[in-house]
């Protein structure tokens, strides 16, 4: 009956209604088909999983996010960058295609892993569950997750190219075309020269990423990572997406070149300098005769973090990692050390001592206008108030969020503040200078001891030098501390200096008598404490307010290098000669022993002998 009543209705009707119906019909079905996935997707929880989720965030996350989710919460002049803005609906590191919302996994993975390098640390502690309902509250700061055209599916990554010249060639090509190198610089340093006058959508200064250090991209520093930041783009900020600009080979081809600006995923940080020996004089203006001394010394790579301790604090330094290696003759002993920044900052002032007013410290919001308005004329808040000038425009793109230190929880480019003291991207000079220092004690606490100091800049009991280079005039200072407010000039030593910038890095290399009699002397297979600081002026660094590492060693290894048979040869002879004297020893024994037997068989055979 069925099939005979369709066929009678079919037989009623002319043709091109009876195939229009079906067709209707499906297009019908496949558009609630296609927006059936977005629905599913619009999931904002349950009122008691958003309750829950409240409670974990008040605890772990309101401090610096804000009750209401605008990034203005209570730690906020101390954190750099400035904390994520819920309200906005605007994320950097996500799998969506560029202006979506993340999916819930995007969010998840920013709570559990952080984002490196930023204030936002990972909070694997929590629970499946408790993650699940703070990502649900999270999202109801925001009405775009109640919005189903903000949702996309995540983009296909494919598996990574191999990373061949050819590829990696292509890729330097696509680099030059899509005008990276404004933002990001020639090799990738982030010294472009567009980079000190970038700017997120709120207008907030931004810190462009350092392609040649992968560990510190917020997005990850695989090649994975990399082919998702190109075709998502960052949300927010000026690092478009090149999904539709770019074909899928030429963004693996562009992911293999950036790839090969680094050295490891891992920034491979050390502990110990090893200082070679060299026959050959220090010549500190012979810069390829300096080159070749140091080709052969090993470097090793050094974490720099903020100073917290002291007044003049410094949360978030914009360097964070400094390399060093030393070499050494008869005489002297020179030690380089290299680092990446913005820009050479060489027309202000710095030293170890200058003041830091409480309002720089405070990150430049709500200071005293009395203390700081001398400071900051001109200069412009930390956060980037250029001196009351209008923010310059953003020009290119960011890259992995570097481009926007802007954020802290899930990166998504508001970083509000100038992480490189922006107070001067506008204006040309920089009030202060680029600067670094080492830092020794001026002596080993016992002979040969390996004992470190317990305080940087040293105190009353334990004194410490600094050979200290404002970048401004390239010379070495030394100064006495005993107290980061006690730290004066001192002519105990002369310390010479030479300094260079290429492509946003700094290379300074200092010189010293091995031998002293005010300060630390050098000796052959000696450990001797170092440890570093640096200042970026344009981020307005200068006293306490600096990067510095905590206290490692320098090994002075032997100037003469026993071959590896000799001491062998020599513990075998000592073995055999010890053998030999055992097995004499015991031979004698026994030799001793058969004559004593001897002799009392005698005596006791004449003893008992019968008489003539």
């Amino acid at each position: 009956m069925a099939r005979h009543g369709i066929s009678i209705t079919a037989a009623h009707h002319p043709p091109a209604a009876c195939s229009a119906a079906p067709r209707a019909v499906a297009a019908a079905v496949a558009a609630l088909l296609a927006t059936a996935p977005l629905m599913a997707q619009v999931d904002l929880g349950t009122e008691e999983q958003r309750a829950a989720g409240k409670v974990v965030y008040d605890k772990y996350c309101g401090q610096c996010h804000g009750d209401d989710g605008d990034g203005n919460g209570y730690a906020t002049l101390r954190v750099k960058p400035k904390p994520r803005d819920f309200t906005t609906g605007k994320y950097k590191f996500r799998t969506t295609p560029n202006g979506m919302l993340p999916t819930d996994d995007d969010l998840r993975r920013a709570i559990e892993v952080g984002l490196p390098y930023t204030s936002m640390p990972g909070w694997p502690n929590l629970t499946s569950a408790e993650i699940d309902n703070v990502i649900y509250y999270i999202k109801s700061f925001s009405p775009d997750f109640e919005n189903p055209d903000r949702y996309g599916e995540p983009i296909d990554i494919p598996p990574p190219l191999e990373s061949t010249e050819e590829s990696i060639s292509r890729g330097r090509v696509v680099y030059e075309e899509q005008g990276c190198a404004s933002c990001h610089g020639e090799v990738g340093r982030g010294d472009g020269p567009s980079a000190p006058t970038l700017v997120n959508d709120k207008g907030d200064p931004i810190k462009i990423a350092d392609l040649t250090q992968r560990w510190t991209y917020r997005g990850g520093p695989t090649k994975e990572d990399i082919y998702r930041t190109f075709s998502t783009g960052l949300n927010g900020t000026p690092m478009p997406s090149y999904a539709d600009s770019l074909e899928v080979e030429d963004r693996q081809h562009l992911v293999n070149y950036v790839y090969s600006l680094g050295d490891g995923d891992d920034p491979g940080y050390g502990t110990l300098i090893t200082a070679v020996h060299a026959e050959e004089p220090i010549d500190l203006q012979n810069g390829d005769a300096l080159d070749a001394l140091f080709a052969d010394a090993p470097m090793t790579r050094f974490p720099l973090v903020g100073q917290i301790s002291e007044p003049g604090r410094n949360f978030y330094p914009s360097v964070t990692s400094i390399e060093a290696q030393a070499v050494y003759n008869r005489d002297e002993i020179a030690f380089r050390v290299r680092w990446n920044d913005l820009r050479a900052d060489t027309t202000g002032r710095n030293g170890p001592s200058m003041d830091v007013p409480m309002w720089d410290e405070d990150n430049g919001i709500g200071g005293d206008a009395e203390d700081g308005a001398e400071d900051a004329a001109d200069s412009g808040d930390f956060f980037g108030d250029f001196g009351g000038e209008e923010a310059p425009a953003a020009a290119e793109d960011d890259f992995f969020g570097g481009g926007d230190t802007g954020d802290d929880f899930f990166g998504g480019g508001d970083d509000g503040d100038d992480f490189f003291g922006g107070g001067d991207a506008g204006s040309g000079g920089a009030e202060f200078s680029d600067a670094v220092a080492l830092q020794f004690p001026i002596s080993l606490a016992e002979a040969g001891s390996p004992l470190k100091p317990y305080f940087l800049f040293g105190d009353s009991q334990n004194p410490v030098d600094l050979w200290f280079v404002n970048l401004t005039y390239g010379v070495a200072d030394t100064f006495r501390g005993r107290g980061s407010d006690q730290v004066v000039p001192t002519e105990a030593d002369i310390v010479e200096a030479v300094t260079s910038y290429d492509q946003g890095e700094w290379t300074v290399t200092y010189k010293r008598r091995r031998s002293s009699r005010a300060g630390i002397s050098f000796a052959e297979q000696q450990y001797t404490p170092i440890a570093f600081s640096v200042w970026d002026g344009f981020n307005r660094e200068r006293g306490n307010k600096r990067a510095l590492s905590s206290w490692f060693y320098v090994y002075t290894e032997p100037s003469v290098q026993q071959a590896a048979t000799l001491p062998v040869l020599r513990a075998a002879f000592l073995v055999l000669a010890i053998e030999l004297l055992v097995v004499f020893l015991v031979r004698r024994r026994a030799r001793q022993r058969a004559a004593g037997s001897d002799t009392a068989a005698d005596a006791v055979a004449a003893a008992g002998a019968p008489a003539v």
